[in-house]
């Protein structure tokens, strides 16, 4: 097996010419003279000939200089994006599932949202804080459509929620009376599970004849992420078969659940408006509210990306799927809902009626073994406990306790 390496000016000079002028033309300097060796084997293959096999990519970014200082400034702010996101949807799941008030199918299918954002983010956001750290972005040609698969396949898995989460606000707003009824456990279940499974088929099977493409060089990405479209203008296969599966499957996702959105949300405004009560319109509106503002984020980038396709524009618009709606949703779905705000203060309360009697007990504790004999020492230490117990509770522990029970904080 022959290796090309940067030195090998000849065998260099044959891959360059392959290269499209356009691409060459747009690539920063520093890569045009990469310092280190990109290492192609060389294949024999009846459709491509003597041709050599990429096993890396080289990832551009946003393809302007970035300094040391910025590279730690990028890696702090993904770090810290990609932290809050995980608590958020972390803490959505534990809420929904600790609370039984939250025991509805608005707020399973929230929880298996948040779910779905933990997994995307994650497929995206750890690589990229890698890469700000790097000087060689590479990737390797595996771990690209390991993650090209689940970008697609946890994003199609989003759609096909959105579309049943629209669903579930239809009937909850124009069938209230049968709203139990038509989404029971059974039922509920059985559409997570058709999100999951629709999603492994439509992005499965064209992943199927993706794998099987060849990679000959140039390995050079116009991106910050392995995303479909540039990687199939590196492909040396003949990719127009492939396109059209993926324009078909793309078309039936997209089209599909964004048409079971709008007609859902049609028919929810219909029967809004014909609620008398001001505030009655304002309730059943505040209920999908949140629903509305996550479709129009995730919509509206995707086309963006990929209907109306542009390099600028499109890396601008992918951080914003894939960074800021993730770490957004959290936020949505918790502000503009008061039943899940009341349930937060509730709970945040507990968590610091807890730690106080955590602190107190341990307190007391200390001044039985610490102060057996000793009055005046104990006396000393139970005024220390006192003050602290009128600083962190801003009442006698007695009266605090008296007043959470009667709040019904304690079960």
């Amino acid at each position: 097996m022959e290796v090309i390496e940067a030195g090998d000016t000849e065998n260099l000079q044959a891959v360059d010419e392959e290269t499209p002028m356009d691409l060459q033309g747009s690539l920063p300097e520093e890569f045009l003279q990469y310092p280190e060796p990109m290492k192609m084997e060389v294949i024999t293959d009846l459709e491509v000939g003597n041709k050599s096999r990429v096993t890396e990519f080289i990832l551009i970014g946003f393809g302007f200089p970035v300094t040391p200082f910025l590279r730690i400034i990028s890696f702090i702010l993904l770090f810290l994006v990609y932290i809050l996101t995980l608590t958020g949807n972390i803490l959505i799941i534990a809420l929904i599932g600790t609370n039984s008030h939250l025991h509805t199918p608005m707020y399973f299918f929230l929880s298996n949202l948040s779910f779905l954002e933990i997994w995307f983010i994650t497929s995206i956001v750890p690589k990229m804080m890698m890469d700000t750290l790097s000087e060689r972005k590479s990737i390797s040609i595996a771990a690209c459509f390991s993650q090209t698969y689940f970008y697609f396949f946890l994003g199609t898995a989003e759609f096909i929620l959105l579309a049943v989460m629209s669903i579930d606000r239809y009937v909850a707003i124009c069938l209230p009376l049968r709203y139990g009824t038509i989404l029971n456990s059974r039922v509920c279940l059985g559409l997570v599970i058709f999100c999951w499974g629709g999603s492994f088929v439509i992005i499965t099977f064209p992943a199927i004849f993706f794998f099987q493409l060849s990679f000959c060089g140039p390995n050079i990405m116009d991106h910050f992420f392995c995303d479909l479209a540039p990687l199939l203008e590196l492909a040396c296969s003949d990719t127009r078969p492939l396109k059209w599966v993926n324009f078909i499957s793309a078309s039936f996702t997209l089209l599909g659940s964004l048409l079971i959105t709008l007609f859902s949300y049609i028919c929810i405004i219909s029967t809004i408006l014909q609620i008398p009560s001001t505030g009655g319109r304002r309730k059943a509106f505040s209920t999908c509210a949140s629903h509305l503002i996550v479709v129009v984020l995730i919509y509206g980038s995707c086309i963006f990306m990929y209907v109306i396709p542009s390099i600028g524009v499109n890396k601008m618009v992918a951080i914003l799927n894939t960074v800021v709606t993730p770490l957004l949703n959290p936020f949505i779905y918790t502000l503009r809902n008061e039943k899940v705000k009341q349930i937060m203060k509730d709970t945040i309360g507990r968590v610091v009626v807890f730690a106080g009697d955590l602190m107190h007990g341990g307190l007391s504790l200390i001044n039985g073994y610490v102060f057996p004999y000793d009055d005046v020492k104990a006396g000393s230490w139970n005024t220390y406990i006192a003050i602290l117990d009128q600083f962190w509770y801003k009442e006698s522990f007695a009266e605090r306790y008296k007043i959470n029970r009667k709040n019904k904080c304690f079960k």
